[in-house]
């Protein structure tokens, strides 16, 4: 496998060599893998264990991983260096990735594969390791969709499919703090929701965010024993970022954020960066608020920039960024800058899955820009407010009624502390009584 390189040349030998039986393998590949699994990884060298660090190579430049990597002090012990559309990414994760495990099992080792939540990485290397016969930690297990039900929202407001009039986004906000208001089966986002599925068929210890999370996958038929609810590792990242602040040059690079009173818009989502409909709406929200003179900064990642030159749209943003109160960026490199400025932002608007995460540990209202949430927990909670990309004035209605709002700011933090101590605490008790990777008779106690 001459794609794959390592830290070493004797890279095999030196693990051989190891006297551990095991090798926990943390598996990265984007920035959001980066920011959530390496706090494990630290916590797996600080306890001794035999850990490896492995890179995909999906995020690549300097802004989505390298810095990042630097940032937090790591560097990968091997890089897949896949490349290419979405199933040959697949394919290649699988094939390097399978010959990486099957190298380590030749060297008499046991490896535990630590996938990310709904990452093509957790998909694919989930599989490279359960064709081993391994069975992997999935950190960030059990995220499904759920959407609100909108008939019955519709049926309170007749008289359209959906509406926030003015006086209504209080009403939507506890229509949507209500679970019963919620309903399952979304395949969005596209293709996290096929990834979390595809990855729990081969896991062996779950590693759930929430109650919520081990609630769907309890209904699945996942044996509730192997389920651990034990927070989310942003958490740790975040704090760290927090007691880091010192350390940031954020406000020197963009000085109109240190006041804060601003709304981040982050949009990436394939679907509703492939949609024309549902990008214009959220775009044209965006617009809005820039020409009512609030401050924006747009977070612009490939997918961003693709859509507006799908769309028609990059000159208008271009022209648009040349106002003093929109700031139009790509993607910072520092974590610690993102979680700096985001600490004194008045709103978020994303369609991110991991940004619901942190404003609720920041304590910052967030919109999210889809039908549905895979951390529906976090709206249930009162901290997030679902705005569908279907009318634009909507949209920016939501964002208004969020934008320092006093009550989304007071929800309870509900993704625990200590998460990555509490993740290897629950991995090191199965090792106790046996393996990750469970056959039936353990499992019946045969």
């Amino acid at each position: 496998m001459q794609e794959i390189t390592y830290r070493s040349q004797g890279f095999y030998d030196e693990i051989a060599g190891q006297k551990d039986k095991h090798v926990h393998l943390i598996m990265i590949a984007t920035k959001p893998d980066i920011i959530k699994q390496v706090p494990l990884y630290k916590e797996l060298k600080k306890r001794g264990h035999l850990v490896l660090l492995g890179h995909t190579g999906q995020h690549y430049d300097e802004n989505l991983s390298g810095g990042m990597l630097k940032e937090f002090g790591v560097e990968p012990d091997f890089n897949l260096n896949v490349r290419g559309s979405l199933h040959e990414v697949v394919s290649q994760i699988i094939g390097r990735l399978g010959y990486v495990i099957g190298q380590l099992k030749d060297c008499g080792k046991i490896v535990i594969p630590y996938i990310h939540g709904d990452t093509t990485t957790a998909m694919a290397a989930g599989n490279a390791g359960y064709c081993h016969g391994f069975g992997s930690v999935h950190v960030e297990a059990g995220i499904r969709t759920l959407t609100p039900d909108y008939g019955a929202w519709a049926g309170k407001v007749p008289s359209s499919k959906f509406q926030v009039p003015d006086s209504d986004v209080s009403a939507w906000r506890k229509f949507l703090m209500d679970r019963k208001n919620w309903k399952r089966g979304s395949q969005e986002p596209y293709p996290e929701q096929f990834n979390t599925r595809c990855a729990e068929a081969g896991t062996g210890v779950h590693l759930a965010p929430v109650d919520l999370d081990k609630e769907f996958m309890i209904s699945e038929g996942f044996a509730g024993d192997r389920i651990f609810v034990v927070g989310n590792s942003v958490v740790d990242a975040t704090l760290e970022a927090l007691a880091n602040e010192k350390n940031s040059t954020v406000f020197k690079k963009f000085s109109a954020l240190k006041k804060g009173d601003f709304v981040r818009f982050c949009i990436h989502r394939r679907e509703n960066c492939i949609s024309e409909k549902r990008f214009k709406a959220i775009y044209d929200a965006m617009k809005s608020l820039i020409l009512d003179d609030k401050t924006v900064l747009l977070i612009s990642l490939f997918q961003t920039e693709a859509a507006f030159e799908r769309f028609g749209l990059k000159d208008e943003v271009d022209e648009l960024a040349k106002r003093e109160n929109f700031i139009y960026s790509p993607v910072w490199s520092q974590y610690t800058d993102v979680i700096v400025a985001m600490n004194k932002a008045a709103v978020c608007a994303t369609d991110s899955g991991s940004m619901q995460e942190e404003m609720n540990v920041l304590g910052v209202p967030c919109v999210t820009l889809r039908f549905g949430s895979d951390r529906s927990e976090s709206a249930i909670n009162g901290g997030n407010l679902i705005a569908p990309p279907s009318n634009s004035k909507v949209i920016k209605k939501i964002v208004e009624y969020a934008w320092n709002n006093d009550e989304m700011r007071k929800a309870p933090k509900i993704y625990g502390e200590n998460v990555s101590a509490k993740c290897i605490d629950a991995v090191e008790a199965v090792l106790e009584k046996g393996e990750v990777f469970r056959d039936e008779e353990a499992r019946l106690g045969i």
